[in-house]
């Protein structure tokens, strides 16, 4: 894990269309969906109401009325981790799959439409590390960012970042900025000259079990104070907070051990 490097959109409502490439949304699928959506609720203010049904029961997290997340019911049939997982916009769903598959990547769920919102696949990348792919229609995505409970960045931890920054600037058309640094592998995917996303290379650090994986951060008033509560609450602190050039930063799980990162950007 590193630094965050700030968010697509930091303030008021997104835009009226997420350009391709842009993350737009989270969702979480677990075995325990009521008990993480007590978590959440009670971690980052939530309320919930129903979202699509068509991969089982679902719920669309809100602050203040705007959507900012999705937690939905992972069933045994579905062989997908209990993470959260990112959406990238698309405005041809279908025909990013097919580059997803041609690029190296596999597709394991879609492109399936959902109750006229949009249209959705999610897929892996060449290391394994699962994400989603959004075309919207109703459903734009994520309605808010830069405030406390609403997500501010994606990054994926993976083995090495070049060849896997290849592949998602393949599929989305992202531009890679590399970090210049003998002791840090990191690459930053920008859209329109935007940073939206980052790629952190950690060799053999990586953790076997758990294999290349995207993680969303969560602005937070302040890390400490959440991070006492995700405890409380029964979740797990698997990084305790520290000062980074972009704020103050944690990462945690929740009960059922969805990874998750704190970021408290500095005023």
């Amino acid at each position: 894990m590193t630094d965050t490097r700030g968010s697509a959109r930091r303030d008021g409502e997104a835009p009226v269309r997420y350009a391709p490439g842009t993350p737009c949304w989270v969702s979480l699928m677990v075995h325990g969906p009521d008990r993480a959506r007590m978590f959440y609720e009670a971690l980052f203010g939530w309320e919930f109401r129903p979202g699509p049904q068509q991969l089982g029961p679902y719920v669309r997290a809100l602050l203040d009325g705007c959507e900012v997340a999705g937690i939905g019911l992972l069933s045994p049939d579905q062989h997908l981790p209990v993470a959260w997982t990112p959406y990238f916009a698309s405005a041809d769903v279908d025909r990013t799959a097919e580059t997803v598959r041609s690029c190296g990547g596999t597709i394991g769920v879609g492109p399936l439409d959902t109750d006229g919102a949009g249209r959705l696949a999610i897929g892996s990348d060449p290391s394994g590390a699962v994400f989603g792919i959004w075309q919207a229609s109703a459903h734009r995505g994520q309605a808010v960012t830069g405030v406390p409970g609403a997500p501010a960045w994606n990054e994926l931890t993976t083995f090495e970042s070049e060849r896997v920054a290849k592949f998602y600037a393949a599929v989305f058309g992202y531009t890679e900025e590399p970090e210049i640094s003998a002791d840090l592998d990191y690459v930053t995917l920008s859209v329109e000259s935007r940073p939206v996303a980052g790629i952190h290379g950690v060799g053999n650090g990586l953790l076997r079990d758990r294999g290349p994986h995207w993680t969303t951060y969560f602005t937070v008033a302040d890390v400490d104070d959440t991070v006492d509560h995700v405890l409380h609450l029964g979740g797990q602190i698997l990084k305790r907070p520290h000062d980074s050039a972009h704020g103050r930063v944690a990462t945690a799980t929740d009960p059922e051990g969805a990874r998750f990162a704190l970021v408290q950007t500095p005023r």
